[in-house]
């Protein structure tokens, strides 16, 4: 795992700004550093290395082909890049390698094949920059489903009076960005409504006007003078999603649960490659226990697992996960948390993810990152799970709804809907959903609606009220500068509605909050994370499976389960999930924790900023403290104001 950066035709000082861009990303690759620039300095590419694959020098970036036209920063894993290998070599592409890393097998498929050709044919989690010498072409892409981030765009140099302007720069992390000289891009406020729909920021946008993110799947590419990129795709979920559901499984259930096995078997093996310690994170849920058990049944040693548990008894999933480890033969460590570890990691998470995020398991993903990562360098994990086998509940309980409602006339439940929404401001918070999901016009609109509380309408002041056509109820239009793949998802798009939620979240919920948690999280203390349920045929098969096959008669992930109850006792695994969640609603009322969140909350800071109506923030906390109604958007803006003090703000 590793870190990229670099710009096109930045007129400042090229290697103090490179340097300084490659150290700010230090941890995500702590083993070496490494430059490379074209002969005139219009294109410089810069690598933070963390050795996982081919610990030699051989394996040492930014990386030249053997022809000399092509040189790239790469960060991520190609698992078959074996495979890929044996070809070049087979149909004499290549003569002979210089060592073995990943690196040189993506680097010399992209000569041989091409770039997207390469990508196609390659497994793996990256985020790749090549720059073609010969047309003078840099190319940016990131792996399918964005397990690794990469962000792009013009930077604002007022510095030189303008003359800086049109500078292509990208970094695997925003701070890297941010520390060029001249950076003056200011925050953008129209994603701030976004923000406190979900607590993250959708790709393609960032807190920053003219910065982006590259989306999954997507390959950009600007050719000198480097002002004009372009996007295209070379892998979308939504064109798997749709291509599967047409070309169904044609087994039965045991013969899908067969395949799946197979499939998870040769992801797990080929991601437990390394030339450093594998490990693995182990919850006490059905999608860690899975990669796990398969990891063991492959594995001559016992593989280490790594668990967090609380306090508190109804978020402690270590005892259970402790006994799955028994089970299965593991070594296993796990570490408690408390209030106190939360207080000493709250000021550090807006650096780790450079700009606002408000997941709250952020914390417990941190902190068994930091104490897996004193024993292992790569940690498997068993996120996807929920998305591809249809595990969260509420996939059931929306479309359950859905289905109740969809029998009430158009015509009457839009006006029910107003007539009930007026009825909230007496606070009543159950009402105030029942509301919003009964406007909706679709199961995908309804899932949207749901996924937003009322403490939304209390915040929607300020920048957010300046959005057009943004009412209360509609939680279709809140955003100016775009719109998010919840907004734009084709209603009725899969046959199954429930299988709809389940691509909308794939689509945005999945990589910008999930995958974009774990690697911020982990790369914070040098981990390298791996996650098998997303290998590119486990996720095309996904698709091809019956709704039937992944949930019902009350049973979620059933075909996971069918695999998992061969390694582990199904009495062990039949208990109610806790989550990976913390008790922030009651740590954010302790002494030193409620003192932390009213300085951010501060009228005069928010009047400052002038984000927030302060009147609307104050009943938000006021409701908690004195009522204790929690709504998420406390922590959501929180995260934000956290970011604002620590970053260096531009107007």
């Amino acid at each position: 795992m590793c870190g990229i950066a670099g710009f096109c035709n930045f007129k400042g000082d090229w290697q103090k700004n490179i340097e300084r861009m490659c150290d700010k990303m230090h941890y995500r690759g702590p083993d070496a550093s490494g430059v490379w620039a074209s002969d005139d300095h219009r294109v410089v590419l810069g690598h933070r290395r963390l050795a996982i694959v081919d610990l030699s020098p051989a394996g040492a970036q930014p990386m030249m082909s053997r022809d000399g036209r092509y040189v790239i920063a790469y960060n991520g894993e190609i698992y078959n890049h074996a495979s890929i290998r044996k070809k070049l070599l087979a149909e004499g592409r290549v003569p002979a390698f210089r060592g073995t890393s990943d690196t040189e097998t993506l680097l010399e498929a992209a000569a041989a094949y091409g770039l997207t050709d390469a990508l196609k044919m390659a497994k793996g989690m990256f985020a790749i920059a090549l720059f073609d010498r010969r047309e003078h072409t840099l190319f940016l892409a990131r792996d399918r489903v964005g397990e690794k981030p990469l962000y792009y765009g013009i930077l604002k140099d007022d510095i030189n009076k303008g003359e800086n302007d049109g500078s292509f720069v990208f970094a695997s992390d925003l701070a890297s960005i941010v520390s060029l000289d001249g950076f003056t891009n200011s925050v953008n406020a129209d994603i701030i409504g976004d923000y406190m729909r979900y607590g993250y920021i959708s790709a393609p946008y960032t807190i920053y006007r003219g910065i982006w993110k590259l989306e999954p799947g997507k390959i950009l590419k600007v050719k000198s003078p480097f002002d004009k990129p372009k996007v295209e795709s070379y892998w979308s979920m939504m064109e798997a999603a749709v291509a599967g559901q047409k070309n169904r499984f044609r087994g039965n259930e045991a013969e899908a649960a067969e395949e799946l096995e197979r499939l998870l078997r040769e992801s797990v093996a080929g991601q437990m490659v390394a030339d450093v310690p594998v490990g693995a994170f182990l919850s006490a849920g059905i999608d860690s226990s899975t990669v796990v058990s398969l990891m063991q049944a492959q594995s001559a040693q016992k593989v280490r697992t790594f668990t967090v548990g609380m306090w508190e008894e109804q978020y402690n999933e270590a005892p259970v996960a402790k006994e799955i480890a028994a089970c299965l033969g593991t070594e296993h460590t796990e570490v408690y948390i408390t209030e106190e570890d939360a207080k000493n990691v709250i000021p550090a998470l807006a650096g780790m993810f450079g700009e606002p995020f408000a997941d709250s398991s952020q914390i417990p993903t941190y902190l068994v990152s930091r104490i897996t990562r004193e024993h292992v360098t790569v940690s498997l994990s068993g996120d996807g799970g929920d998305e591809l086998f249809c595990g969260y509940n509420t996939y059931y309980s929306i479309d359950r709804i859905w289905n109740k409602v969809r029998k009430i006339p158009g015509v009457l439940r839009k006006p029910a809907s107003a007539l009930l929404g007026l009825a909230c401001a007496s606070g009543d918070a159950s009402l105030a959903t029942r509301a919003r999901l009964l406007g909706a016009g679709s199961i995908e609109d309804m899932y949207l609606r749901s996924e937003i509380g009322d403490g939304l309408k209390l915040v929607r002041s300020g920048i957010m009220d300046k959005t057009p056509d943004f009412g209360p109820w509609d939680a279709i239009q809140s955003r100016r500068a775009g719109e998010t793949w919840m907004d734009t998802y084709p209603a009725g798009l899969l046959e199954d509605g429930q299988h709809n939620l389940m691509l909308m979240d794939l689509l945005m919920y999945h990589p910008d909050d999930i995958l974009n948690k774990v690697d911020r999280t982990a790369m914070a203390v040098s981990l390298e994370t791996r996650v098998p349920m997303l290998d590119k045929d486990v996720v095309e098969f996904a698709w091809t499976l019956p709704l039937s096959y992944r949930q019902g008669g009350g049973v979620s992930k059933k075909i996971l389960r069918d695999i998992l109850y061969r390694y582990v006792p199904r009495e062990l695994m039949e208990r109610p999930k806790k989550g990976f969640s913390i008790p922030l609603h009651r740590w954010l009322k302790q002494k030193e924790l409620r003192e932390w969140a009213e300085s951010l909350l501060a009228p005069a800071l928010l009047e400052e900023q002038g984000l927030f109506d302060t009147v609307a923030v104050k009943k938000l906390w006021d409701d908690y403290i004195m009522k204790n109604v929690w709504r998420p958007q406390i922590w959501y803006i929180l995260m934000l104001q956290e970011w604002w003090n620590g970053t260096k703000i531009k107007s």
